[in-house]
């Protein structure tokens, strides 16, 4: 990864994205740093330290301390993945949006995504206005007058569209996709507070702290580690990290076969060549847009300010889509199957590669052109589906499992963080490396 991006940098036109791409992440972490008006950050970041293994310490992580924070880029990126997740979902359910994607080309690309910056706008509104009540309801505002209100959710809204208009910026004129950069550097960047954690729970651990007499803020905001679990922890992420690696990089080989032909006096095709299929075909984008499904019962909550209330209706119905439920684990999990077959028929298209291999005069041995070749690629295509929707299930719901079993707080989110950081990364890498065989780079195979 690193050779790649040194070799990257050698080259003038990726210098150039890369920077641009930096720079956008700089401003992006400027903005993570203005805190939104009216909002009492202490008594915030206070309550959310406490609130560290629930839903609300998962949006804190994926919006790189913001969240706890209440700056402008508080809402991070997920009412744009809220908005993509609805809009694609419409576009197969309704045959007018289906029409406009499949045959309107570049236009109906831009009306699509136009439509999804309207929707990223309202759900931004919606988010804001939650995430205000929220905190109004545990007294953490200075001010609870109208402008107050007005001001908060505006700015929520506001960083969470200028957000998405960053990202935009980077898919076009930086280094890979915008929205995952964003989330990446969102995460990557709670690293160093992790690791001062983990540091400092050992530290407590060896002082033999008396805990007996404490309250549940100050157990809640003193980490205490026995060494022989943060070594397991450190362990098990690495070993997490080869894992998620090897099974990203697994492609399955279907061997195709060009048939002879003359042209004039020359003689074309003859060769043997492969279909290379991954084994995780949609990626990352399963988990990502599944949390995002996951993560709305607690959004409908944020309206309410009953859900705050110990023994209220609301806030036992947040206590069963915790982030370390059984509930929230089973819809997690289904979630990731489902957006990972949706998101494996859209990147390949059987039928379309059957006939293309049929114009080419190319075949699979042991199957004739045609449908036969394009039912053959859609069992292919399914069983290496299934095998890779699972394996992202269980890499996704095993931290979890291992946060009720251990008892310590975070590792399911953790456990999230790392598939999403593990799976950009390589993405990223993957297209910096096109980009520079594009430019007929001859040290990239090297």
């Amino acid at each position: 990864m690193i050779q790649t991006i040194r070799k990257a940098w050698g080259i003038p036109e990726l210098r150039k994205k890369i920077i641009f791409t930096l720079l956008i992440l700089l401003i992006f972490r400027i903005g993570n740093a203005i805190t939104v008006p009216y909002v009492d950050v202490g008594l915030l970041e206070t309550y959310l330290d406490q609130m560290g293994g629930t839903i609300l310490g998962l949006y804190n992580v994926m919006s790189g301390g913001a969240f706890a924070q209440a700056t402008v880029f508080a809402l991070s990126i997920q009412p744009y993945i809220n908005a993509s997740i609805i809009i694609q979902l419409l576009t197969v359910a309704i045959p007018a949006l289906e029409r406009l994607a499949k045959d309107g080309g570049e236009e109906g690309r831009k009306k699509i995504q136009s439509i999804t910056r309207y929707t990223t706008l309202a759900i931004g509104l919606l988010q804001g206005f939650g995430y205000y009540t929220l905190i109004r309801s545990y007294g953490l505002l200075t001010n609870e007058g109208i402008w107050a209100a007005i001001v908060i959710v505006v700015s929520f809204t506001a960083g969470a569209v200028f957000l998405m208009w960053l990202g935009e910026q980077i898919t076009e004129f930086g280094v890979g996709n915008g929205i995952s950069i964003i989330l990446f550097t969102g995460i990557v960047s709670r690293i160093p507070s992790m690791i001062t954690t983990l540091v400092t729970g050992v530290r407590n651990w060896a002082a033999n702290l008396d805990t007996s007499s404490w309250t549940e803020t100050q157990l809640a905001s003193t980490p205490i580690m026995n060494p022989g679990i943060a070594v397991l922890l450190v362990v098990g992420m690495l070993l997490l990290i080869v894992f998620i690696v090897f099974i990203t990089n697994s492609e399955r080989r279907v061997p195709v076969q060009y048939a002879k032909r003359v042209v004039g006096r020359k003689m074309y095709g003859g060769q043997s060549t492969h279909i290379p299929i991954k084994v995780n075909l949609s990626g990352v984008l399963p988990i990502i847009f599944a949390q995002s499904i996951a993560m709305i019962p607690a959004t409908i909550g944020m309206f309410v300010p009953s859900s705050q209330q110990e023994g209220s209706a609301w806030n036992t119905f947040l206590s069963v889509f915790n982030s370390t439920s059984a509930l929230y684990a089973v819809i997690y999990f289904l979630l990731i199957i489902m957006f990972s077959y949706f998101y494996a028929t859209i990147q390949f298209n059987p039928v379309e590669v059957a006939n293309n291999l049929k114009k080419n005069g190319g075949f699979i041995p042991g199957f004739r052109p045609g449908r036969p070749t394009a039912e053959f690629l859609s069992k292919v295509l399914s069983r290496l589906t299934f095998f890779g929707a699972i394996y992202l299930g269980i890499v996704a719901i095993l931290p979890i499992i291992a946060e009720n079993i251990s008892g310590i707080v975070n590792i399911s989110i953790g456990g999230t963080s790392v598939i999403i950081v593990v799976g950009v990364a390589l993405e990223t890498v993957k297209m910096i490396e096109a980009q520079m065989l594009m430019r007929h780079y001859k040290g990239f195979l090297e």
